[in-house]
Protein backbone atom coordinates (compact mmCIF):
# COMPACT_ATOMS: atom_id res chain seq x y z
CA UNK A 1 0.00 0.00 0.00
CA UNK A 2 2.75 2.26 0.96
CA UNK A 3 3.06 3.22 -3.12
CA UNK A 4 -0.62 5.04 -3.06
CA UNK A 5 1.02 7.00 0.11
CA UNK A 6 1.66 10.46 -2.26
CA UNK A 7 -0.08 13.28 -2.28
CA UNK A 8 -0.25 15.02 -5.42
CA UNK A 9 -0.30 19.13 -4.88
CA UNK A 10 -2.14 19.90 -8.38
CA UNK A 11 -4.39 17.35 -7.80
CA UNK A 12 -5.23 18.10 -4.75
CA UNK A 13 -5.85 21.61 -5.59
CA UNK A 14 -8.22 20.60 -8.47
CA UNK A 15 -10.18 18.64 -6.31
CA UNK A 16 -10.55 21.35 -3.67
CA UNK A 17 -11.47 23.98 -6.98
CA UNK A 18 -14.36 21.57 -8.17
CA UNK A 19 -15.91 20.94 -4.48
CA UNK A 20 -15.78 25.04 -3.67
CA UNK A 21 -16.48 26.87 -6.87
CA UNK A 22 -20.18 24.83 -7.41
CA UNK A 23 -21.01 24.83 -3.93
CA UNK A 24 -20.58 28.79 -3.99
CA UNK A 25 -22.92 28.98 -7.30
CA UNK A 26 -25.17 26.69 -5.98
CA UNK A 27 -25.73 29.04 -3.11
CA UNK A 28 -25.82 31.92 -5.31
CA UNK A 29 -28.50 30.25 -7.39
CA UNK A 30 -30.38 29.50 -4.35
CA UNK A 31 -30.46 32.95 -3.25
CA UNK A 32 -31.64 34.44 -6.91
CA UNK A 33 -33.68 31.37 -6.66
CA UNK A 34 -35.98 32.24 -3.24
CA UNK A 35 -36.87 35.19 -4.89
CA UNK A 36 -39.30 33.10 -7.40
CA UNK A 37 -40.49 30.49 -5.67
CA UNK A 38 -39.38 28.51 -2.59
CA UNK A 39 -39.36 25.30 -4.26
CA UNK A 40 -36.38 26.43 -6.76
CA UNK A 41 -34.35 26.72 -4.10
CA UNK A 42 -35.53 23.36 -2.42
CA UNK A 43 -34.31 21.19 -5.20
CA UNK A 44 -30.96 22.65 -5.37
CA UNK A 45 -30.23 21.72 -1.33
CA UNK A 46 -29.63 18.31 -2.01
CA UNK A 47 -26.11 19.22 -4.74
CA UNK A 48 -25.11 21.75 -2.51
CA UNK A 49 -25.10 18.90 0.45
CA UNK A 50 -23.28 16.56 -1.66
CA UNK A 51 -20.65 19.77 -2.42
CA UNK A 52 -20.39 20.26 1.35
CA UNK A 53 -20.29 16.78 1.98
CA UNK A 54 -17.15 16.25 -0.31
CA UNK A 55 -15.34 19.38 1.72
CA UNK A 56 -16.17 17.45 4.78
CA UNK A 57 -14.37 14.33 3.16
CA UNK A 58 -11.62 16.53 2.03
CA UNK A 59 -11.22 18.12 5.41
CA UNK A 60 -10.64 14.24 6.68
CA UNK A 61 -7.73 13.75 4.06
CA UNK A 62 -6.30 16.95 5.83
CA UNK A 63 -6.69 15.14 9.02
CA UNK A 64 -4.62 12.48 7.95
CA UNK A 65 -1.45 14.72 6.62
CA UNK A 66 -3.00 12.52 3.15
CA UNK A 67 -4.31 15.51 0.93
CA UNK A 68 -1.28 17.70 0.32
CA UNK A 69 2.24 17.43 0.69
CA UNK A 70 2.83 19.64 3.80
CA UNK A 71 1.94 19.69 6.79
CA UNK A 72 0.65 23.48 6.67
CA UNK A 73 -1.06 23.38 3.60
CA UNK A 74 -2.78 20.07 4.88
CA UNK A 75 -3.29 22.04 8.57
CA UNK A 76 -4.30 25.63 6.94
CA UNK A 77 -6.95 23.82 4.06
CA UNK A 78 -9.12 21.98 7.06
CA UNK A 79 -8.80 24.53 9.35
CA UNK A 80 -11.05 27.30 6.41
CA UNK A 81 -12.94 24.05 5.27
CA UNK A 82 -13.72 23.47 9.44
CA UNK A 83 -15.82 27.08 9.32
CA UNK A 84 -17.73 25.54 6.33
CA UNK A 85 -17.95 22.17 7.65
CA UNK A 86 -19.21 23.33 11.65
CA UNK A 87 -16.26 20.78 12.39
CA UNK A 88 -13.04 22.42 14.17
CA UNK A 89 -10.06 20.92 12.48
CA UNK A 90 -7.28 20.77 15.27
CA UNK A 91 -10.07 18.96 17.73
CA UNK A 92 -11.76 16.09 14.85
CA UNK A 93 -8.77 15.87 14.03
CA UNK A 94 -7.72 14.20 17.42
CA UNK A 95 -10.50 12.60 18.08
CA UNK A 96 -10.84 10.86 14.67
CA UNK A 97 -6.88 9.85 15.19
CA UNK A 98 -8.47 8.24 18.60
CA UNK A 99 -11.12 6.00 16.66
CA UNK A 100 -8.57 5.05 13.82
CA UNK A 101 -6.13 3.81 16.73
CA UNK A 102 -8.86 1.92 18.79
CA UNK A 103 -11.88 0.98 16.51
CA UNK A 104 -12.86 -2.29 16.69
CA UNK A 105 -11.04 -2.13 20.46
CA UNK A 106 -14.15 -2.83 23.03
CA UNK A 107 -11.79 -1.48 25.80
CA UNK A 108 -11.35 1.64 23.93
CA UNK A 109 -14.94 2.99 23.01
CA UNK A 110 -16.52 5.85 22.75
CA UNK A 111 -14.57 9.07 20.79
CA UNK A 112 -15.68 8.64 16.78
CA UNK A 113 -17.74 5.53 16.68
CA UNK A 114 -21.85 4.67 17.18
CA UNK A 115 -21.98 3.94 20.56
CA UNK A 116 -22.47 -0.22 20.28
CA UNK A 117 -22.86 -2.16 23.33
CA UNK A 118 -22.46 -6.24 23.94
CA UNK A 119 -25.13 -8.52 24.47
CA UNK A 120 -24.34 -9.12 28.09
CA UNK A 121 -23.57 -5.06 28.97
CA UNK A 122 -27.36 -4.50 27.32
CA UNK A 123 -28.78 -7.70 29.33
CA UNK A 124 -27.22 -5.98 32.70
CA UNK A 125 -29.00 -2.56 32.31
CA UNK A 126 -32.41 -1.67 34.16
CA UNK A 127 -34.91 -0.37 32.21
CA UNK A 128 -34.66 3.00 31.55
CA UNK A 129 -31.13 2.10 30.30
CA UNK A 130 -32.11 -0.60 27.92
CA UNK A 131 -35.10 2.43 26.83
CA UNK A 132 -32.39 5.15 26.25
CA UNK A 133 -30.20 2.42 24.30
CA UNK A 134 -33.19 1.85 22.27
CA UNK A 135 -34.21 5.57 21.62
CA UNK A 136 -30.66 5.88 20.72
CA UNK A 137 -29.96 3.16 18.49
CA UNK A 138 -33.16 4.01 16.22
CA UNK A 139 -32.61 5.84 12.99
CA UNK A 140 -34.44 9.33 13.52
CA UNK A 141 -31.87 9.54 16.78
CA UNK A 142 -28.94 8.12 14.29
CA UNK A 143 -29.63 10.53 11.33
CA UNK A 144 -31.77 13.06 11.98
CA UNK A 145 -31.49 14.36 15.47
CA UNK A 146 -27.62 12.81 15.93
CA UNK A 147 -26.16 14.68 13.66
CA UNK A 148 -27.80 18.03 14.07
CA UNK A 149 -26.53 17.66 17.74
CA UNK A 150 -22.89 16.78 16.87
CA UNK A 151 -22.41 19.36 13.67
CA UNK A 152 -25.15 21.76 15.14
CA UNK A 153 -24.48 21.90 19.25
CA UNK A 154 -21.62 19.36 20.16
CA UNK A 155 -18.67 20.50 17.91
CA UNK A 156 -18.75 24.36 19.48
CA UNK A 157 -16.82 22.87 22.94
CA UNK A 158 -14.06 20.48 22.72
CA UNK A 159 -16.20 17.59 23.93
CA UNK A 160 -14.39 14.54 25.84
CA UNK A 161 -11.25 17.04 25.31
CA UNK A 162 -12.29 19.04 27.97
CA UNK A 163 -9.09 19.04 29.88
CA UNK A 164 -6.59 18.16 27.35
CA UNK A 165 -4.87 21.59 27.29
CA UNK A 166 -5.47 24.34 25.38
CA UNK A 167 -5.35 23.33 21.76
CA UNK A 168 -8.44 21.93 21.45
CA UNK A 169 -9.98 25.05 22.83
CA UNK A 170 -8.27 26.89 20.49
CA UNK A 171 -9.57 24.76 17.99
CA UNK A 172 -13.31 25.07 19.07
CA UNK A 173 -13.12 28.68 19.58
CA UNK A 174 -11.09 29.52 16.91
CA UNK A 175 -13.64 27.93 14.10
CA UNK A 176 -16.61 29.31 16.57
CA UNK A 177 -15.11 32.84 15.73
CA UNK A 178 -14.49 32.52 12.22
CA UNK A 179 -18.27 31.16 11.86
CA UNK A 180 -19.80 33.96 13.46
CA UNK A 181 -17.97 36.32 11.18
CA UNK A 182 -18.78 34.35 8.42
CA UNK A 183 -22.48 33.95 8.92
CA UNK A 184 -22.78 37.68 10.07
CA UNK A 185 -21.53 39.17 6.79
CA UNK A 186 -23.81 36.64 4.48
CA UNK A 187 -26.48 37.25 6.86
CA UNK A 188 -25.65 40.99 6.28
CA UNK A 189 -25.62 40.71 2.81
CA UNK A 190 -29.06 38.47 1.90
CA UNK A 191 -30.76 39.29 5.24
CA UNK A 192 -31.23 36.76 8.36
CA UNK A 193 -33.77 34.41 6.91
CA UNK A 194 -32.57 33.51 3.58
CA UNK A 195 -29.59 32.66 4.85
CA UNK A 196 -31.15 30.17 7.29
CA UNK A 197 -33.32 29.00 4.55
CA UNK A 198 -30.46 28.18 2.30
CA UNK A 199 -27.42 27.41 4.58
CA UNK A 200 -29.36 25.45 7.28
CA UNK A 201 -31.01 22.51 4.72
CA UNK A 202 -27.80 22.39 3.26
CA UNK A 203 -25.58 21.78 6.27
CA UNK A 204 -28.26 19.28 7.93
CA UNK A 205 -28.71 17.01 4.70
CA UNK A 206 -24.37 16.82 4.80
CA UNK A 207 -24.64 16.26 8.20
CA UNK A 208 -27.37 13.36 8.45
CA UNK A 209 -25.40 11.20 4.77
CA UNK A 210 -22.32 11.77 6.59
CA UNK A 211 -23.39 9.79 9.55
CA UNK A 212 -24.47 7.61 7.68
CA UNK A 213 -21.52 7.07 5.97
CA UNK A 214 -19.82 7.09 9.10
CA UNK A 215 -22.21 4.29 10.19
CA UNK A 216 -22.51 1.64 7.26
CA UNK A 217 -18.53 1.53 7.48
CA UNK A 218 -18.52 -0.03 11.06
CA UNK A 219 -22.11 -1.25 11.68
CA UNK A 220 -22.66 -4.42 9.87
CA UNK A 221 -23.48 -7.95 10.48
CA UNK A 222 -19.84 -9.88 10.86
CA UNK A 223 -18.15 -6.72 11.70
CA UNK A 224 -15.57 -6.87 13.79
CA UNK A 225 -14.94 -6.28 17.74
CA UNK A 226 -12.27 -7.48 20.07
CA UNK A 227 -10.74 -6.93 23.62
CA UNK A 228 -7.53 -6.92 25.41
CA UNK A 229 -4.84 -8.69 24.28
CA UNK A 230 -6.78 -10.35 21.28
CA UNK A 231 -7.61 -7.01 19.75
CA UNK A 232 -5.50 -6.23 16.31
CA UNK A 233 -5.15 -3.01 14.52
CA UNK A 234 -4.79 -4.43 11.34
CA UNK A 235 -7.73 -7.26 11.85
CA UNK A 236 -10.07 -4.18 13.13
CA UNK A 237 -8.91 -2.11 9.78
CA UNK A 238 -9.39 -4.74 7.33
CA UNK A 239 -12.50 -6.44 9.34
CA UNK A 240 -14.05 -4.13 10.66
CA UNK A 241 -14.50 -1.62 8.12
CA UNK A 242 -16.51 -2.19 5.14
CA UNK A 243 -16.30 -2.01 1.24
CA UNK A 244 -19.19 0.28 0.60
CA UNK A 245 -20.10 0.11 -2.89
CA UNK A 246 -21.65 3.08 -4.41
CA UNK A 247 -22.15 3.99 -8.14
CA UNK A 248 -19.71 6.10 -9.60
CA UNK A 249 -21.42 9.41 -8.71
CA UNK A 250 -21.88 8.95 -5.57
CA UNK A 251 -18.25 7.23 -5.26
CA UNK A 252 -17.33 11.07 -6.49
CA UNK A 253 -19.40 12.92 -4.44
CA UNK A 254 -18.57 10.72 -1.52
CA UNK A 255 -14.80 10.95 -1.82
CA UNK A 256 -14.09 7.14 -2.15
CA UNK A 257 -14.58 7.07 1.18
CA UNK A 258 -16.62 3.78 0.44
CA UNK A 259 -13.11 1.95 0.20
CA UNK A 260 -13.06 2.60 3.70
CA UNK A 261 -11.01 -0.51 4.75
CA UNK A 262 -8.22 0.41 2.40
CA UNK A 263 -8.55 3.70 4.47
CA UNK A 264 -8.42 1.63 7.78
CA UNK A 265 -5.77 0.27 6.55
CA UNK A 266 -3.61 2.91 5.34
CA UNK A 267 -4.58 6.08 6.28
CA UNK A 268 -2.14 8.32 4.65
CA UNK A 269 -3.83 7.17 1.20
CA UNK A 270 -4.73 9.81 -0.59
CA UNK A 271 -8.97 9.65 -1.45
CA UNK A 272 -8.21 9.87 -5.00
CA UNK A 273 -5.44 6.89 -5.28
CA UNK A 274 -8.07 5.10 -2.76
CA UNK A 275 -9.38 3.01 -6.35
CA UNK A 276 -5.86 2.83 -7.39
CA UNK A 277 -4.95 0.56 -4.36
CA UNK A 278 -7.71 -1.67 -4.68
CA UNK A 279 -7.21 -2.04 -8.28
CA UNK A 280 -3.45 -3.28 -6.80
CA UNK A 281 -4.96 -5.74 -4.33
CA UNK A 282 -8.71 -7.21 -6.21
CA UNK A 283 -8.66 -10.22 -3.69
CA UNK A 284 -9.80 -6.68 -1.31
CA UNK A 285 -12.73 -6.01 -3.60
CA UNK A 286 -15.13 -8.34 -2.19
CA UNK A 287 -14.20 -8.28 1.47
CA UNK A 288 -16.87 -6.77 4.06
CA UNK A 289 -18.70 -5.51 0.42
CA UNK A 290 -21.53 -3.81 1.30
CA UNK A 291 -24.47 -2.20 -1.26
CA UNK A 292 -27.30 -0.30 -0.41
CA UNK A 293 -30.06 -2.64 0.07
CA UNK A 294 -27.34 -4.75 3.05
CA UNK A 295 -26.19 -1.40 4.33
CA UNK A 296 -30.03 -0.79 5.28
CA UNK A 297 -30.64 -4.33 6.72
CA UNK A 298 -27.68 -3.65 9.31
CA UNK A 299 -29.59 -0.65 10.29
CA UNK A 300 -31.68 -3.58 13.30
CA UNK A 301 -27.89 -4.69 13.99
CA UNK A 302 -27.73 -2.94 17.28
CA UNK A 303 -25.88 -5.12 19.56
CA UNK A 304 -22.33 -7.08 19.58
CA UNK A 305 -22.46 -11.00 20.37
CA UNK A 306 -19.22 -12.02 21.12
CA UNK A 307 -20.19 -15.48 21.22
CA UNK A 308 -21.19 -15.81 17.35
CA UNK A 309 -18.59 -12.98 16.05
CA UNK A 310 -21.41 -10.46 14.77
CA UNK A 311 -23.73 -7.68 15.22
CA UNK A 312 -27.04 -8.83 16.43
CA UNK A 313 -30.60 -7.38 16.47
CA UNK A 314 -32.34 -6.72 19.78
CA UNK A 315 -34.78 -9.78 18.90
CA UNK A 316 -31.73 -11.73 18.02
CA UNK A 317 -30.28 -11.14 21.40
CA UNK A 318 -33.13 -11.95 23.14
CA UNK A 319 -34.16 -14.95 21.25
CA UNK A 320 -33.22 -18.94 22.32
CA UNK A 321 -31.67 -19.29 18.79
CA UNK A 322 -28.82 -16.48 19.50
CA UNK A 323 -28.54 -17.48 23.27
CA UNK A 324 -26.90 -21.11 21.53
CA UNK A 325 -23.38 -20.17 21.71
CA UNK A 326 -22.25 -23.59 20.11
CA UNK A 327 -23.45 -23.45 16.80
CA UNK A 328 -20.55 -24.41 14.01
CA UNK A 329 -22.84 -21.96 11.53
CA UNK A 330 -21.93 -19.06 13.20
CA UNK A 331 -18.33 -18.26 12.57
CA UNK A 332 -16.46 -17.01 15.58
CA UNK A 333 -14.93 -13.86 14.28
CA UNK A 334 -14.99 -12.00 10.60
CA UNK A 335 -11.60 -13.24 9.59
CA UNK A 336 -13.12 -16.68 9.53
CA UNK A 337 -15.48 -15.21 6.90
CA UNK A 338 -11.79 -14.42 4.77
CA UNK A 339 -9.22 -17.06 5.34
CA UNK A 340 -7.41 -16.22 1.84
CA UNK A 341 -6.96 -12.69 3.35
CA UNK A 342 -3.21 -12.10 4.41
CA UNK A 343 -2.43 -9.62 7.16
CA UNK A 344 0.95 -9.98 5.93
CA UNK A 345 0.70 -9.11 2.42
CA UNK A 346 -1.90 -5.78 3.49
CA UNK A 347 1.13 -4.35 5.89
CA UNK A 348 2.14 -0.85 4.49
Amino acid sequence: MTAFRTSDDRRGLLELLVSVVPLMLLWLLMWFALDIHFRLALLLWVPAAGFLLRLFLIQHDCGHGAFSTGRRANDWVGRCIGVLTLTPYEYWRRTHALHHAGTGNLDRRGFGDVTTLTVEEFASLGTWARLRYRLYRSPFTLFVLGPAFVFLLQHRLPIGLMNAGWRPWISTLGTNAALLAACAGLIHVVGFWTFLSIQLPITLIAASVGVWLFYVQHQFEHTYWQSGRAWSFQEAALFGSSHYALPPILRWFTANIGLHHLHHLCSRIPFYRLPAALAARPELADLNRLGFAESVKSLRLVLWDAQSGRLVSFAEAGSAAACDRNSPEVPATARELHPAISLKSTRG
